[in-house]
């Protein structure tokens, strides 16, 4: 497999760590969505963090979103993942482009700009899990980090990185994500906030050939990781012309006769894949008499 996840536990159980290699979908993401390389970046770093997280959830039904609700000119930004850490993901104006940052690198903090980072977990309960916090730098892995402390009280330690080729291609993206559980010993806390301190950002270790069980174990050797599975991570939507249809009633009795009045099918395209969806007149006309019979 191209793009995958491992997942690891160090330190007798007290730690417990994600790494994973998401060149293909980010680059898939890209290709969708026409991505600029700032666009790229930001929603690559969301699918990674989204792929990760998803892979946290213990049922196969479980759903997983992550939201940015931003004034940044990169537009509203969404993902979603499930447990088997298939990804998709949205940006609403995927080609705008920035000057870079004072470090000479692209400035996704400044596209995402201000505003709220919400994570909405569907585990099947009455109610949805939502977790809503502010945006810290736009960069989405400190967010991500600010996140896991203050909603789910988890010290978290989160790296996500996009690395965008001289054709803009995806050249390298993956990331990691570090957790200390409740249990854990000041000893090992203070330990492993050093040697993260250490780690340099996660592209470069991926430039430098280093897979996600190699960067797991450069992080957490000292602490005796043990692996516990690989699974892959992929972009994939599950889109299909009956859920567009669903839409489509969705819109109200008014709304589908203004389509019909207008003579023309109309295209439904997915925002997440950006397949689109044909409906002729006739089928419009079916979608009406269905609505009205559920009435």
């Amino acid at each position: 497999m191209s793009d995958y996840i491992v997942r690891a536990t160090a330190a007798d159980g007290q730690i417990r760590g994600f790494a994973s290699t998401t060149k293909e979908l980010c680059d898939i993401a890209r290709q969708i969505h026409h991505t600029s390389p700032v666009g790229t970046a930001a929603l690559g770093r969301l699918l990674t963090g989204a792929g990760m997280m998803g892979s946290m959830m213990k049922n196969k039904d479980d759903l997983l979103s992550i939201i940015l609700n931003a004034d940044g000119p990169m537009g509203k930004t969404g993902v979603t993942a499930n447990a088997n850490a298939d990804v998709k993901g949205y940006i609403s104006n995927p080609d705008f482009q920035n000057p870079l940052n004072y470090f000479g690198k692209l400035d996704v903090g400044g596209a995402v700009g201000n505003g709220t980072l919400k994570v909405v977990k569907d585990m099947g309960l009455k109610e949805p899990y939502i977790g809503q916090t502010a945006l810290i730098t736009g960069e989405i892995a400190e967010d991500l980090t600010y996140y896991f402390a203050t909603s789910e009280q988890v010290p978290t330690s989160v790296a996500l990185g996009v690395l965008i080729d001289t054709d803009n291609s995806v050249k390298q993206a993956g990331g990691f994500i570090i957790q200390l559980m409740p249990f854990a010993e000041d000893s090992v806390i203070d330990r492993l906030e050093n040697k993260i301190k250490e780690i340099t950002g996660v592209t470069a270790l991926l430039e430098q050939g280093l897979s996600p069980e190699q960067i797991l174990q450069k992080i957490l050797g000292d602490f005796n990781p043990e692996f516990s599975d690989t699974i892959p991570t992929r972009y994939k939507c599950n889109c299909s012309r009956e859920k567009v249809s669903k839409v489509l009633l969705s819109v109200g009795k008014k709304e589908l006769e203004s389509m019909i009045a207008d003579g023309e099918p109309i295209e439904v395209k997915c925002h997440f894949c950006n397949t689109g969806h044909i409906f002729s007149i006739k089928e419009l006309k079916e979608l009406l008499a269905y609505s009205q019979r559920e009435r």
